[in-house]
C-alpha cells in the first residue's frame, strides 16, 4: 500500500512540476525567522526544501502546498525523497 501512495505521489509531483507551489514552516537558522519564499515552481520548492538544511535552514515543519485545493502538502521527506528519485528533472519543463 505504501509504495502504492509513493508511487501517485511521484507520479503527480512529475505530471505538476512546473506547476506554481508554495513553501511553508522552513526557518533561517541566522535570524531564527520563518524564511520568505515567494512563489515558485513545485520542481523548484522540492530541491529548495531537500537541500535546505545544508543551507543553514531548518526544515523540519516545512510544508508545499500546490496544485488544487485539496492536494496533500508535501513534507521534507518526501522532498528529499523525490529529489534523490527525481533529481534535475524535476526541474525541466
Amino acid at each position: 500500500m505504501l509504495l502504492a501512495v509513493n508511487s501517485a505521489i511521484s507520479t503527480a509531483v512529475l505530471a505538476g512540476r512546473g506547476a506554481n507551489a508554495e513553501v511553508f514552516g522552513v526557518v533561517d537558522l541566522t535570524t531564527k525567522a520563518e524564511a520568505k519564499i515567494g512563489p515558485v515552481t513545485l520542481g523548484m520548492a522540492i530541491q529548495f526544501v531537500a537541500n535546505a538544511s545544508v543551507l543553514g535552514y531548518d526544515v523540519r515543519g516545512a510544508m508545499i502546498f500546490y496544485g488544487e485545493p485539496g492536494t496533500p502538502s508535501l513534507r521534507t521527506r518526501e522532498c528529499e525523497r523525490l529529489w534523490a528519485q527525481f533529481g534535475g528533472a524535476l526541474l525541466r519543463p
